[in-house]
């Protein structure tokens, strides 16, 4: 009896140990999450945006759940730098990474064969190498993107519908995902402008970083000085800037990814993607045992799943009505035109020939390749 006591002990303490292993360890448990952690690209956890969006995902999945997280902002924001913060995360007992942004496609790469029981979550972004002669997603990995065009044509739409006819565009780099927002508000703007018909001016621009900063608050001082009445500032901490440039000239702002009309008065509203929604839904599934549905692939999220719009709800009470900073653009205005991404009826184009290596359309690309009419476009 003794010594099927200790052979019985002896099962129950390596079947402990297996079970608890951490990021490293042989595990074949899919449906258990004991660490979470989030690094960051090289804005912070509170930059209002796309690393802010996706922590706050994390956290709240965390929290119900009661799983451990934390996140850890790299000491240096290049590849290597990376990969050592991923490597600090997987010391620190993470079974799940999550990584905000393009910045982390060829860490993931490289990360997703060092780590294999680590699964990963990459939002914006697809493993490839540096060369890009291999985009391979291993089965650890979650690829996730945004139909960022849909929430940039609802934003582009409701400026024009609500009387702005000169609009300006600041985006960050010209990296796929803020090319897609910028190309989504012109055709936006075009579909208001036809159905009102009115003529609209647009300035595009692109700052090459996504930084608060002086020259970027300068640049839309002088766009704002030159006319511009409203800016879609698309470029993480640049729409600090753009913020601070709008309160002093009196003018307004679109926010970006995240509801950004806690950030200043001058925000109308912002061209969201659903992080936190999206970040949960993956979560959920590597809980669920369901990791396949976004395991080795990469999943869009759109309006067809609430994955992109507008704001519609005010988070701290202010207001009942996420709308009441347009004069005349309703919550049944974008209830109509929402549904036409939803359906299918409208389908923005995401992305268009450019010369240029360096991402940047000249006027004429954008107006022949977005097919507008009435969006006059001034790039700088």
């Amino acid at each position: 009896m003794k010594k099927v006591l200790v052979v019985l002990l002896a099962l129950v303490m390596v079947f402990s140990l297996v079970a608890c292993g951490g990021g490293g360890s042989d595990t074949d448990t899919d449906a258990a999450i004991s660490k979470i952690i989030l690094i960051t690209d090289k804005g912070n956890i509170d930059d209002k945006s796309f690393n802010q969006g996706a922590w706050e995902g994390v956290v709240a999945f965390a929290t119900e759940n009661e799983i451990e997280h934390e996140y850890i902002k790299p000491e240096e924001a290049s590849d290597a730098g990376y990969l050592a913060a991923i490597a600090l995360a997987v010391e620190a007992g993470a079974d799940v990474i999550v990584t905000p942004g393009f910045l982390f496609e060829v860490p993931i790469y490289e990360a997703q064969t060092l780590y294999p029981n680590v699964k990963f979550v990459l939002l914006d972004g697809a493993p490839h190498t540096a060369d890009y002669s291999d985009g391979t997603i291993a089965e650890n990995v979650a690829s996730v993107f945004y139909a960022e065009e849909e929430s940039g044509y609802l934003a582009g739409y409701a400026a024009v519908k609500d009387g702005f006819t000169k609009i300006g565009f600041m985006g960050g780099m010209a990296v796929p995902a803020v090319q897609a927002f910028g190309y989504g508000y012109l055709q936006g703007a075009e579909a208001a402008a036809v159905e009102l018909g009115v003529d609209v001016s647009a300035v595009y621009h692109y700052t090459g970083n996504f930084e608060e900063n002086d020259t970027n608050k300068a640049t839309a001082k002088a766009m704002y000085e030159g006319g511009t009445e409203l800016i879609f500032a698309c470029g993480g901490s640049v729409g600090k800037s753009v913020m601070s440039a709008a309160a002093e000239a009196g003018a307004k702002v679109i926010g970006v990814d995240v509801d950004q009309r806690y950030d200043s008065e001058t925000v109308i509203t912002s061209a969201t993607k659903g992080l936190g929604a999206s970040v949960q839904a993956v979560l959920q599934s590597i809980m669920d045992g369901s990791f396949d549905t976004y395991a080795g692939t990469s999943t869009y999220f759109n309006a067809a799943n609430d994955g992109v719009g507008l704001p519609t709800v005010v988070l701290d009470g202010s207001s009942d009505n996420a709308f009441d900073r347009f004069a005349t653009f309703t919550a049944e205005d974008y209830d109509a035109v929402f549904a036409t991404l939803v359906d299918g009826t409208v389908d923005p184009i995401r992305t268009i020939d450019i010369a240029s290596a360096d991402g940047y359309a000249t006027a004429d690309e954008l107006v022949n390749g977005l097919a507008l009419t009435k969006v006059a476009v001034e790039v700088r």
